[in-house]
């Protein structure tokens, strides 16, 4: 989960979602999600935006490359920086192609 800039609330609630399943329909996951975060935390915290990936970019020590997630969920996936570094470096343009 990320941060990104929202009109209205000034940042927003951006989740990258990893299913081990095959999903057909992601706007009934989706919701499902939202309905989750709801009951257990609040409806303060329901993410505005869910992406569905399959992995996130992670460094060879297996940190999670959080500021690249946070560009691409507020729409700058055009300077990433180097990637070259990334265990997975092909999961970016997964992400890139499929941010909403």
């Amino acid at each position: 989960v990320v941060g990104f800039p929202h009109d209205i609330k000034g940042e927003g609630i951006y989740a990258y979602v990893i299913i081990d399943e095959k999903v057909t329909d992601h706007d009934k996951l989706r919701r499902e999600i939202n309905d989750v975060v709801r009951d257990v935390i609040g409806p303060i915290a329901k993410p505005d935006k869910i992406q569905i990936v399959s992995d996130l970019p992670k460094t060879r020590s297996g940190k999670i490359m959080r500021r690249m997630l946070r560009k691409i969920a507020s729409g700058d996936a055009s300077s990433l920086g180097d990637t070259s570094t990334l265990l997975n470096p092909e999961i970016v343009e997964e992400i890139k192609k499929g941010a909403m």
